[in-house]
């Protein structure tokens, strides 16, 4: 088993190609093949020692799940079963594609659910990143303290920057694996 596991929430597809870009950037050696958190279990995050999670923000900043037509379950429905499970000893990265200019209130809000979560059950969050720069948008639920609680990618308005940014982020990442 490699030693970061990839695992996402979609509808769209554009998080789960983040993912795949993400896993072929690691290498199999290091991260497995991603997988739609609907076809996880808690059991199978807790195999790895590193976790990068995916999702994308829907509407008011809400995760996707039933409740905001996604056709199958997502990241609603599965926060839930966290409940209680111990993830101390875990490092835990997130990233999330969203539309700065037409959610610019909601910008990425959807990370900070996770972040929320997964810290609440004692895993370390790793790779924030700075929310100044190159974004522009009012509000998210996901910046702490001026950062992003994870990377935020902006495919509708900056997809040129995503590569840059991935590479960037996973480099900074490396330590946790090696």
């Amino acid at each position: 088993m490699a030693k970061v596991g990839i695992f996402f929430g979609t509808d769209t597809g554009t998080t789960r190609r983040i993912a795949k870009t993400i896993a072929k950037s690691l290498g199999a050696e290091t991260a497995d093949k991603p997988v739609n958190i609907r076809n996880a279990a808690v059991a199978d995050l807790l195999n790895y020692e590193v976790l990068i999670l995916g999702t994308p923000t829907y509407g008011d900043g809400e995760l996707p799940g039933k409740s905001t037509g996604n056709l199958s379950e997502s990241w609603e429905e599965f926060l839930p079963k966290l409940k209680g499970m111990d993830f101390s000893g875990k490092k835990v990265a997130l990233y999330g594609p969203g539309d700065q200019k037409k959610y610019t209130g909601n910008f990425v809000s959807a990370l900070r659910y996770l972040h929320d979560a997964f810290a609440e059950c004692g895993a370390e969050i790793i790779g924030l990143c700075a929310a100044d720069g190159d974004y522009v948008f009012k509000q998210s639920k996901a910046v702490i303290d001026g950062q992003f609680v994870g990377l935020a990618l902006d495919e509708e308005n900056q997809r040129e920057l995503t590569p840059h940014r991935l590479d960037t982020w996973l480099n900074r990442l490396e330590p946790a694996w090696s």
